[in-house]
């Protein structure tokens, strides 16, 4: 949305020739693109974070299946 706006305020100051209304409309087009960069680094950051949850709750499932001497067996029982 912002960025739309950008662009309308940088295409009026051509139209009209106000170079300030142009820069503005710039500064407001760059503001929006760093705001979607930074959600978008967000959602990756959040991603990465679920992706090593997920990682250890799968090692710890692991480690509870094989029990408590990590898979070792009793040779004489077979256990």
């Amino acid at each position: 949305m912002d960025k739309a706006k950008g662009k309308a305020k940088e295409a009026a100051g051509a139209v009209t020739g106000d170079e300030a209304q142009k820069a503005e409309g710039r500064a407001e087009q760059r503001k929006a693109d760093a705001a979607e960069e930074a959600k978008q680094r967000e959602k990756t950051r959040q991603a990465e974070a679920d992706a090593k949850q997920v990682e250890r709750e799968r090692d710890r499932q692991r480690r509870k299946d094989k029990g408590g001497l990590g898979g070792l067996t009793d040779n004489l029982t077979g256990r």
